[in-house]
């Protein structure tokens, strides 16, 4: 597949995943023809007029999507990529405080950087949510969740990888450790004792190890995280889509491909830090999975002590399932993070 054939791809899953109609998608897709930086057809150019379109409309949440798919996979060296991820971020601000939803704008002050998150029903007698999504999405696409989640009883903050929208940390084998510095800097506004990490495709691993190290973490619920063979396998590696190979460039800072495979040999989690993980996993994988190999369930289930797969017969995050993969996410978010399995 052609490099605009696996950006039209990819986009659609996470067009889906923000509640952008299929048609609507293919609407806008239909006039990109390339992805030349300034070309009036152009990928970020035509995401972004129509992002402008909608917010001029009042449309400011659907602005925020097509802003969101503007800045896709990542806005590394393009105007206008970058553009649209600050316009994404104003949007999303302009709309809550309108809708006046009770999310809130945190800054947390790291050592490398502010990390921003959106956040929701901060309170120190409810159990903390932190939601990341993978290494192409950025907060403002998961943050409409944050009243659900504050329903369901927690507070929730929304935030993103190292090196993806706001957060300006490098992606490095040691990524994870922000997880538990997000608990420690919340311990006085949520219940941080009792944390579900809810993190996709690559802050699932984030979590996992994390929740290796941290008995804070009482769930981890992840959606096609690699775990140990994503990062080894070199039969498998030349499979892997060309987008992901150049975001995770992007993130790490590495030159090429070469240093790349280099730097990920140092990301794997072994069986006995997965065998540390006391908290309840629960994973939905894909049968079709272009991007993670199939070596990462039968790890996940040698090697966890507690963990339910969920396994949809789909390509990368389930596309096609998106309701019943939200409904499963949901159930266990239900139930207790320890001592019980889900169904």
């Amino acid at each position: 597949m052609d490099h605009l054939g696996e950006l039209k791809s990819y986009a659609l899953l996470h067009a889906r995943n923000q509640g952008m109609t299929a048609k609507a998608a293919a609407q806008t897709l239909a006039r990109i023809h390339n992805d030349d930086e300034g070309d009036e057809a152009s990928w970020a150019r035509v995401w972004s007029a129509q992002g402008d379109t909608l917010a001029a409309r009042g449309r400011l949440l659907d602005a925020c999507r097509c802003y969101a798919l503007a800045r896709f996979p990542h806005p590394a060296g393009d105007p206008e990529r970058g553009r649209a991820q600050q316009a994404g971020v104003a949007a999303f601000d302009k709309w809550r405080g309108a809708r006046r939803r009770g999310i809130v704008r945190l800054e947390l002050d790291h050592p490398e950087g502010p990390l921003a998150c959106w956040a929701a029903g901060l309170d120190r007698g409810r159990p903390l949510l932190v939601l990341m999504g993978g290494i192409v999405s950025v907060k403002e696409q998961w943050a409409p969740l944050l009243p659900k989640l504050t329903r369901l009883g927690y507070a929730a903050v929304v935030t993103e990888m190292p090196g993806v929208g706001e957060n300006p940390l490098r992606y490095t084998a040691d990524s994870w450790r922000l997880l538990p510095w997000i608990m420690d800097r919340l311990s006085s506004r949520a219940r941080t004792t009792d944390t579900t990490l809810l993190c996709l495709s690559f802050s699932g691993h984030m979590a996992l190890r994390a929740a290796a190290e941290d008995d804070r973490v009482g769930r981890v619920l992840t959606v096609g995280a690699p775990v140990a063979h994503f990062f080894t396998d070199d039969d498998w590696w030349p499979r892997v889509p060309t987008i992901t190979a150049t975001t995770l460039r992007s993130l790490t800072g590495a030159t090429d491909i070469a240093e790349l495979r280099s730097l990920l040999k140092e990301f794997p989690l072994d069986p006995a830090q997965l065998h540390g993980v006391r908290a309840a996993v629960r994973y939905v994988a894909s049968a079709r999975d272009e991007i993670i190999p199939p070596q990462e369930q039968t790890l996940l289930r040698t090697a966890l002590p507690d963990v339910r797969i969920k396994l949809f017969d789909d390509v990368h995050g389930s596309p096609d399932h998106a309701g019943a993969l939200r409904r499963w996410l949901v159930l266990n978010l239900l139930r207790p993070a320890r001592g019980r399995a889900a169904a």
